[in-house]
């Protein structure tokens, strides 16, 4: 498992950004492999994929 927000593997302890947090701000890495996701934001919500793993939507996380 891997940090969406840094790339990282998960730490407990390490810090999550204040727009995530919110859910404002959308994952930029791809939280099975770690790899950078391409991200596009639109004003209703965004996506984003990976090259390995599909596409997620915010509409999934109910975030939309």
């Amino acid at each position: 498992m891997f940090n969406p927000f840094t790339g990282r593997p998960v730490d407990e302890n390490a810090p999550v950004p204040a727009g995530a947090r919110l859910g404002l701000e959308p994952p930029r890495f791809c939280e099975q492999c770690g790899r950078r996701m391409i991200v596009q934001v639109a004003p209703d919500g965004w996506w984003a994929r990976c090259s390995r793993h599909g596409t997620l939507d915010s509409s999934l996380t109910e975030r939309r």
